[in-house]
């Protein structure tokens, strides 16, 4: 039997233990929840989840790397891809400075340095946005003439 037959079929068998599991919690209904009656099953059920979840990872990673390394072209382009996205990071970073306003985070005044991290996450997506309208844009009018 192929590997891919056996995720199929380990990926069928989740999907219906994820349809039962999820249909016993909603008949317990909110209420029960709230009140824990039903607590055990219900953390025993996110256990499960947490599990399943890890094995997932655990697995697509295994195949992305597994694919990655088999074909060394794939590697290189996610290499300048994953270097380009570090240069937007860095970049972002440089530009964003700390404000000194007081904000609250969790009931405690955020620092300089927080702010700043938000700063960049801002500046970072404005540029990937940027960026991405602009590669849109050139593949539409390349697109255009073309046919």
């Amino acid at each position: 039997m192929s590997l891919k037959k056996i995720s199929t079929i380990f990926v069928g068998i989740i999907g219906v233990l994820s349809i039962i599991f999820l249909v016993m919690i909603i008949g317990a209904g909110d209420d029960a929840i709230k009140a824990g009656e039903s607590s055990g099953a219900v953390n025993t059920f996110m256990y499960i989840s947490y599990a399943i979840l890890l094995v997932t990872i655990g697995l697509v990673a295994l195949f992305t790397f597994k694919g990655l390394f088999t074909n060394t072209e794939s590697l290189k382009s996610t290499l300048i891809g994953a270097g380009a996205f570090l240069a937007v990071l860095v970049i972002a970073y440089a530009v964003s400075g700390g404000d000194t306003g007081e904000y609250l985070y969790s009931g405690l005044p955020a620092t300089v340095g927080e702010s700043r991290m938000v700063g960049a996450g801002i500046v970072a997506f404005y540029i990937l946005m940027a960026t991405s309208i602009v590669v849109m844009l050139l593949a539409g009018v390349k697109n255009l003439f073309n046919k």
